[in-house]
């Protein structure tokens, strides 16, 4: 009877633990760019491309965002924002803290007409960084 019991826990912990891993999407990226904004606060050119493979999850049960980079970046999602679509990208988007409680804005992006290519914007005040990611 004990091992009927263990084997009835087993199975309900084993489904518990598929529900959480279904709220966890994870991406990796490519490549990415940074743009700045200048000392008159306009922005400028878009840097070049660097090509770079790190691991990024959205977690919605921990509400964060994670990209693994050397300095691990984490953005605590304050509020999610309601889909976008329109005839060219797929956009969503959170309203996010990161690691040194700056505000900003992340969104991904599914470029509709670029054959459904994906990208992370991490958007601040005076900068914006963008990861080509794709769905892993």
């Amino acid at each position: 009877m004990n091992s009927l019991r263990t084997y009835i826990l087993l199975l309900f912990l084993a489904f518990g633990l598929q529900q959480v891993q279904s709220q966890s999407y994870h991406f990796k990226t490519s490549g990415f760019s940074v743009l700045q904004k200048n000392e008159r606060g306009k922005w400028g050119e878009w840097s070049n491309l660097n090509l770079v493979n790190l691991s990024v999850v959205l977690d919605t049960n921990k509400h964060r965002i994670v990209v693994y980079s050397q300095e691990i970046q984490l953005f605590n999602i304050l509020d999610y924002i309601e889909r976008e679509e329109n005839d060219t990208d797929i956009t969503y988007s959170f309203m996010c803290k990161d690691n040194d409680g700056r505000e900003c804005k992340l969104s991904i992006i599914t470029r509709k007409k670029q054959d459904f290519r994906k990208q992370l914007y991490i958007n601040y005040d005076d900068h914006i960084i963008v990861y080509n990611i794709i769905t892993v």
